[in-house]
């Protein structure tokens, strides 16, 4: 089946509206969601596209975020490698896949396979997209929270303060983003 502008925009509001749920956790709900945007991405879509690693990396962030994680680490290393596929190993989506499965590794506690994809994804995002970009901050805000899990607390810190500065310029002091580094960075130095 060739894809249309209507099924495409049918299959990213389903997408869409999995994350709403997701944000609210109403995860039964999400995941049905999810679910069925990839399944209508790889009827209309096939098997490789960037899609479906969207629709793939979305469904295995539910799955870590409710600490499923023998279900969500299969999904983000087919979303990494399709992503990678088809859109080259330098791409933004490749960098956010190994950050996203760099935190679930940090989460699984096995920092030593997360602390090089993290540093992966920065050195992608820096190249493509500069040094001042808010997925940078992202980026030095988880590398920090990994550093800090190891107790490796000054290199947290000044990831910490670097994330900070970016998000407070370019994304402004109440942005949720900005907002969610200061909270780790207090708690680090509470801790």
């Amino acid at each position: 089946m060739k894809p249309t502008t209507l099924t495409i925009i049918v299959t990213t509001s389903l997408n869409n509206l999995a994350e709403l749920y997701e944000s609210q956790s109403e995860y039964k709900t999400a995941e049905a969601l999810y679910l069925k945007a990839l399944k209508m991405r790889k009827k209309l879509l096939g098997e490789e596209h960037p899609d479906i690693g969207t629709s793939l990396n979305n469904l295995a962030l539910l799955y870590n975020n409710q600490g499923r994680y023998e279900e969500a680490e299969p999904l983000y290393l087919k979303a990494l490698e399709i992503t990678e596929k088809i859109l080259g190993e330098e791409h933004p989506n490749v960098a956010r896949s190994l950050n996203n499965l760099a935190l679930l590794y940090n989460n699984q506690g096995r920092y030593e396979e997360a602390e090089p994809l993290y540093l992966k994804a920065l050195e992608i995002a820096e190249k493509i997209l500069g040094k001042e970009h808010p997925d940078i901050g992202t980026s030095l805000n988880n590398l920090a929270l990994l550093y800090n899990n190891q107790g490796r607390y000054e290199k947290a810190e000044s990831l910490y303060l670097k994330a900070l500065e970016i998000a407070e310029k370019i994304l402004g002091n109440n942005h949720p983003t900005t907002i969610t580094i200061n909270e780790n960075y207090q708690q680090s130095i509470n801790s």
